[in-house]
């Protein structure tokens, strides 16, 4: 039995998906299956129950995650002293982020350590807020870049930074001419959103209520790059990151305009599953992150 065949089995149990086993591993679902069938001869146990409708462990498969858990727990911790012994930062970082950090705030950071680190390989995912949580919490990657992050007592929060947020409209649209408005402005504006399942527009949406705003959802998207896009059309104005629109405020497809009422912040983190053994590859990368 090889520790690579029980780290398969604990990914299996916790992402309860074949094809998942395989993309954290690099190996194909045949081979999955084939490492599956292997602890069983070797244990003579059944640890999955084999089921169309759901996954499950048996009692013998739940014990063996659960003891495999702490070999593999150990052998993770020996092996990140031995390279911190040696000073040794190498390996790959798996990171799921959503659309926005990752296109507008990752790529600095992510610039400074590859260039202090250039044998860490870091691979980075574009996911839907909730798919990030999911992927952090299942092992797929091992860092999620998130915002208004959601406290789970299985994760832990690294907070990074705050992006402040501002009104953009086309740059001809009448509240274009101020540098700065009310919020009450915007009562009856056709308003593109994102979608209401996102946390910044959970945000958005309390901002807007708790000062008695009331505005006119005509599009919703998922990211914010589609809701830029709508607004430079003029279909619509819209509240989003002011990090996210530098380079179409500078082209003069876009006018950025600050709330006067107030400075409203997004907050961004990290997320990491609690207890997991953190390689010096990924403290080094969240060393950078927070700076």
């Amino acid at each position: 039995m090889q520790i690579e065949s029980l780290k398969v089995f604990c990914d299996l149990a916790e992402t309860e998906s074949f094809t998942k086993a395989a993309q954290i591993n690099e190996i194909t679902q045949s081979a999955v299956s084939q490492q599956i069938s292997s602890l069983e001869r070797q244990f003579k146990s059944l640890l999955i129950e084999r089921s169309k409708k759901r996954f499950r462990l048996t009692r013998e498969g739940q014990v063996l995650y659960e003891y495999s858990k702490q070999i593999l727990n150990t052998y993770d911790s020996m092996s990140n002293k031995l390279q911190e012994i040696k000073d040794i930062v190498s390996g790959t970082i798996r990171v799921a982020t959503i659309y926005s950090i990752g296109l507008h705030d990752l790529p600095p950071y992510l610039k400074k350590f590859l260039k202090a680190y250039p044998t860490v390989n870091v691979h980075v995912e574009y996911r839907r807020s909730n798919q990030v949580y999911e992927d952090v919490l299942s092992n797929v990657v091992d860092l999620g870049l998130v915002a208004y992050p959601s406290k789970d007592a299985k994760l832990e929060i690294v907070p990074l930074r705050k992006d402040m947020l501002v009104l953009i409209c086309h740059p001809q649209h009448p509240l274009a001419k101020g540098k700065a408005i009310k919020l009450r402005e915007l009562s009856g504006q056709k308003f593109i959103g994102f979608e209401p399942d996102i946390p910044t527009r959970r945000a958005i949406d309390k901002i807007l209520r708790d000062q008695g705003v009331q505005v006119n959802v005509v599009m919703e998207f998922d990211n914010v790059e589609t809701v830029k896009r709508a607004v430079e059309i003029d279909a619509g104005v819209a509240i989003v990151p002011q990090g996210t629109v530098t380079q179409e405020v500078s082209k003069n497809t876009l006018a950025a305009i600050a709330i006067e009422d107030a400075q409203f912040f997004r907050p961004l983190a990290a997320i990491y599953k609690k207890n997991k053994v953190l390689s010096p590859a990924i403290k080094q990368f969240i060393n950078v992150l927070k700076g």
